[in-house]
């Protein structure tokens, strides 16, 4: 198995800085050409929380280990999924 070694042997970020300020990617030859997908659909949208409730969410979603975000996005997914059976 072959290992990765750095282009550059600079030691700090700086040096790094200093080094890809003179030099280019396409100064390297042996790139691969890479593809990968985007998906573009997600949309972030933000609305205002009482900040009482803020504080419970983040208490339960620290409880369960996860992001504030997905306990949010899954609890209004089930009442959504609720109400869509309602509306029926």
């Amino acid at each position: 198995m072959q290992t990765k070694t750095p282009i550059s042997d600079s030691k700090s970020y700086q040096e790094i800085g200093e080094f890809w300020d003179g030099h280019d990617a396409d100064d390297f030859g042996g790139q691969e050409e890479v593809e990968f997908a985007v998906n573009i659909e997600s949309q972030s949208r933000y609305y205002s929380l009482d900040q009482n409730l803020s504080i419970k969410l983040r208490n339960i979603a620290r409880s369960r280990g996860i992001t504030e975000e997905s306990l949010l996005n899954s609890w209004v997914q089930e009442k959504v999924n609720q109400n869509m059976d309602i509306a029926r």
